[in-house]
């Protein structure tokens, strides 16, 4: 989620960013929300002056009691109660519109790298590095799932369960492995991604503030979860191995054939907590290392 203070200061580069991801949808929200921050803000600032008068207040009638002066005392007091109740209101306003600027800020994207090339969808990526060429067989290639059926590894006919045991790559590079939880709370899911994409995504535990993990990242994020973390104690470099459970409500491709787009399916991922000028030579250090393993497997 972007820092609101960065969006007060650059409404127009949030904007241009939301242009370059093609959600133009989006753009009414900026102005919207710099405009409930004010709000929010102007409320607090009133909440705290009433907080500090308070105790100036109190000290006041205590001051005229002791001098005698009874109604003007009471004129006083009459004055706090009359505070407390402003007081009262304030905060209720100032807790719904805080709630009205997380829920919009959770919306508006992240900015996007200045090396990342613009495109409306995947038809626009651009190439970066390509290995050997494609080789095309003399016999015609079955689908995956053929493939999988012919050795009992899928059943389709069975709620597309999948069977065999599942493998993992550990990566040899200085990141420590770890099992992380597979239930997050919801304050974590919503650190980690917006309201629209949980409800698309993620499986709700009834009774409980639990979700299932629809990858493991978001619970390896969620260990650092108000937490400040010294400098020379970073980068944090973790990697985990887990089962991931999504909805995959209304994704692209859902009903296509094989098995992409599935309910349940195991993942490795990779995580690093480092100085924000930093994440790009680790994104590439990521990058390459995804490259190293699957040229390992010769693809």
């Amino acid at each position: 989620m972007l820092d609101l203070k960065f969006v007060r200061e650059n409404p127009e580069v949030v904007k241009q960013n939301i242009r370059n991801k093609f959600q133009d949808e989006k753009l009414p929200l900026v102005d919207e929300v710099i405009e409930l921050d004010a709000q929010r803000r102007a409320t607090q600032q009133e909440a705290d002056d009433l907080r500090s008068n308070r105790k100036k207040i109190s000290k006041q009638i205590g001051a005229l009691m002791a001098q005698g002066k009874k109604e003007e005392a009471d004129a006083v007091k009459e004055q706090v109660t009359k505070n407390a109740e402003r007081l009262a209101e304030l905060e209720k306003l100032e807790a719904e519109l805080g709630e009205k600027v997380k829920k919009i800020m959770m919306i508006i994207p992240n900015i996007i790298d200045p090396s990342v090339p613009i495109g409306k969808d995947d038809s626009e990526n651009v190439e970066i590095q390509k290995y050997g060429e494609p080789f095309v067989p003399d016999f015609e290639v079955p689908y995956h799932t053929d493939i999988m059926e012919r050795f009992d590894g899928i059943d389709l006919d069975s709620a597309r369960k999948v069977a065999g045991n599942g493998f993992y790559y550990l990566i040899n590079r200085g990141f420590t492995y770890c099992v992380p939880p597979f239930m997050i709370r919801s304050d974590v899911v919503t650190g980690v991604m917006s309201f629209a994409e949980m409800d698309a995504m993620m499986y709700k535990i009834e009774g409980e503030d639990l979700y299932l993990i629809g990858t493991s990242e978001h619970s390896m994020i969620g260990k650092f979860i108000d937490t400040v973390l010294p400098s020379d104690t970073l980068p944090r470099t973790l990697t985990s191995y887990s089962p991931c459970f999504r909805k995959e409500k209304g994704a692209h491709g859902i009903e296509e054939r094989g098995v992409y787009r599935i309910h349940q399916f195991e993942k490795q991922e990779m995580i690093v907590v480092c100085k924000p000028e930093e994440s790009m030579d680790w994104f590439h250090k990521m990058y390459g290392y995804t490259v190293e393993f699957f040229r390992s497997l010769d693809i």
